[in-house]
């Protein structure tokens, strides 16, 4: 049986994922405001600024109608840069209610919404009443959209606080190159996938700064312990950092040139400025704004996020990165198991 599902977002990952379930047997249409975008989706089956030289399959749609993609969708996928969820939320929101529709919620976006500090699924579930979804689900982990389109092997995390949600998501994008795990630590896969770009900034300086494997398994190491921090401070569970959204994911970022913050770090490094990486990149460096988020929370919660704020005291009070380094190289030594402390 095919089912519907509306991608919302044209950008790399919306169109790979929109490709994958139509290779699915499912009929995914994407929804995006990029008329030019949308007509090369539809009509010459490619997406030449985030997926050059790849073909598309010709049953994915495109439109810019959003009335049109939702209508009769058993799913709404979000792929959409995190600063944008509320105000997109608020546009299905009403549609909703107005096609009397209730399908199930999918958030494919990482990040923490700045002005809230809330998670990505808090905002839609804050947005969209309950009555209009039957039930919300986070789809994450280790996905670059460069390889999954030419698919290779790739593994990631479902998580909602329904089980039987979270079970159909799964069934639905699951083939021979795409393996999904359900996880019921919503607030634990939201908080490694928000948290692992601000550590891919980080990676990346080190590489830009020409420094070498050492540092870079350092920054990872003790990275990934403040992801873990963090997000128990939050209600997370510690187990879920070693999976897919938070370990796993923080790996690929940290180490690959297909991650944007990945490369927006190493033109710090390289000595460019923010507001260059950020005009020239094309794409949302969701990072950078997480960045800030991460900060207000570790000061509103009492927790010791030192590589975190590092990075946010470079890309928001502009200090220099070699001193940054220097400093974090120079705090009172302390024991390696302190974890789960908040102040360590």
């Amino acid at each position: 049986m095919t089912t519907k599902i509306a991608v919302l977002g044209s950008g790399s990952w919306g169109t790979v994922l929109g490709e994958l379930l139509v290779k699915n047997g499912h009929e995914a249409v994407i929804w995006g405001r990029s008329e030019r975008e949308i007509q090369q989706i539809q009509s010459e089956h490619q997406n030449t600024h985030y997926l050059p030289g790849i073909k598309l399959n010709p049953n994915l749609k495109a439109t810019t109608d959003l009335e049109s993609a939702l209508q009769g969708a058993a799913a709404v996928l979000f792929v959409i840069p995190t600063k944008a969820i509320r105000h997109v939320a608020q546009q299905v929101a009403q549609v909703l209610h107005k096609q009397q529709q209730s399908p199930i919620l999918i958030s494919a976006t990482k990040g923490l919404e700045q002005t809230t500090n809330e998670r990505v699924s808090e905002v839609i579930a804050s947005v969209i009443p309950r009555a209009n979804y039957a039930g919300l689900v986070v789809l994450s982990g280790p996905s670059h959209a460069e390889e999954v389109v030419r698919e290779d092997i790739t593994t990631l995390t479902v998580a909602s606080t329904d089980a039987a949600s979270a079970q159909w998501v799964q069934s639905i994008f699951m083939n021979h190159y795409f393996r999904l795990y359900t996880n019921a630590d919503v607030v634990g896969v939201e908080i490694g996938a928000a948290l692992k770009n601000v550590i891919a900034i980080g990676a990346g300086a080190l590489v830009g700064l020409d420094y070498g494997d050492n540092a870079k398994a350092a920054l990872m190491t003790r990275g990934l312990a403040e992801m873990t921090r963090m997000g128990v401070a939050l209600g997370a569970q510690p187990l879920t950092f070693s999976g897919l959204s938070a370990l796993g994911d923080l790996i690929v970022t940290c180490t690959s040139p297909h991650s944007r913050n990945w490369r927006a770090g190493r033109s710090l490094g390289q000595g460019q400025s923010l507001e260059h990486i950020l005009t020239t990149m094309g794409m949302a460096v969701e990072g950078v704004y997480t960045a800030k988020t991460v900060h207000d929370l570790s000061i509103a919660r009492n927790i010791d996020m030192p590589i975190s704020e590092a990075i946010y005291q470079v890309l928001y009070a502009h200090q220099n990165i070699q001193s940054v380094i220097a400093q974090m190289m120079q705090r009172h030594a302390k024991s390696e198991n302190e974890l789960m402390r908040t102040r360590n």
